[in-house]
């Protein structure tokens, strides 16, 4: 059970660089022009797209990432809880 968590654990982080990646491509190119960024873009936006559906209009920024990182380091600390 101690090594599924702990796995599980190695997942949502790896979830939570995925995400620092697509975050920090996206100021450097916003377009998602190159293979780097369409590849981050498409791992990550059937995530954050029902969050952003979830938060109201009419911002120019984007929330759903945060949103995202807490939820991911939320469910780390419960499992961790587990042991």
């Amino acid at each position: 059970m101690d090594v599924l968590l702990t796995i599980l654990i190695y997942i949502l982080r790896l979830a939570g660089l995925v995400l620092l990646g697509r975050v920090l491509v996206s100021w450097v190119d916003p377009l998602m022009r190159t293979p780097v960024s369409q590849f981050l873009y498409r791992i990550t936006e059937p995530v954050l797209a029902p969050i952003r559906r979830l938060l109201p209009g009419g911002s120019p920024l984007d929330f759903s990432p945060l949103i995202l990182f807490v939820l991911i380091e939320v469910l780390i600390r419960v499992i961790a809880s587990l042991y």
